[in-house]
């Protein structure tokens, strides 16, 4: 297993496309619920422990080879809004683009005639973690540190936030990020042996709502 192999895939600058996505920060921007560090990260935190580690738990159970489409249906049963379940699609899209120049792999070649308009971020991200040769446990916290660190990254942007603080916000919830990535790899191994209905369906309807409202907008610097 490579270490380095993590530390690409979890790099920002792999060309997934999530630096076009603010994970729902600019809408809590302009809702006025994010205004600087402190409530970044609280926003963070409940992002983190809802659609994380859902996320999580989708990415974990790829990689341990649970069955994609059965994963994918998951993943929209746990996505109410429509806004949301398209840019998961993209972005899924994105990823498996980019991993398939990175990682040939026979699966990703599989997903991609599965999916051609994508299929959800998480679950493409377990199968290419499969391919970077990287288990369940790295896939889950590539999905629970990728929840976080693009709004921080964001609203950077977004309120001309100091980076340091951005930075300091996330080491500040390292430690969750760990516990979420942890539980997340458990639930995958129930999940591999007993279905995805083991897959948590924590939600977050701020989250929802916000995606709605952002899509309808005219005028946005990020695609959701």
């Amino acid at each position: 297993m490579s270490r380095a192999a993590l530390m690409v895939l979890a790099d920002g600058r792999f060309p997934a496309g999530g630096h076009a996505h603010s994970g729902g920060a600019e809408a809590a921007v302009r809702a006025g619920r994010v205004t600087g560090a402190a409530s970044l990260e609280e926003f963070c935190r409940g992002r983190l422990h809802t659609t994380g580690l859902v996320s999580a738990a989708l990415a974990a159970s790829a990689a341990l080879g649970v069955d994609p489409v059965e994963l994918d249906a998951a993943a929209d049963a746990r996505t109410p809004s429509p806004a949301l379940r398209r840019a998961a699609r993209r972005l899924g899209r994105q990823l498996l683009r980019a991993a398939r120049a990175t990682w040939p792999s026979g699966e990703l070649d599989d997903l991609a005639r599965a999916f051609p308009k994508g299929a959800h971020q998480p679950v493409v991200l377990g199968l290419v973690a499969r391919a970077a040769g990287l288990g369940a446990a790295d896939a889950a916290y590539c999905a629970a540190y990728d929840c976080v660190s693009g709004p921080a990254g964001a609203t950077v942007r977004l309120l001309s936030l100091d980076p340091f603080e951005a930075t300091a916000v996330l080491a500040r919830l390292a430690p969750e990020v760990d516990r979420v990535a942890v539980r997340a790899a458990e639930v995958a191994r129930d999940v591999a042996a007993d279905g995805a209905d083991m897959l948590p369906a924590a939600s977050a309807p701020l989250l929802e709502i916000g995606a709605e409202a952002h899509a309808a907008r005219g005028t946005r610097l990020f695609a959701s």
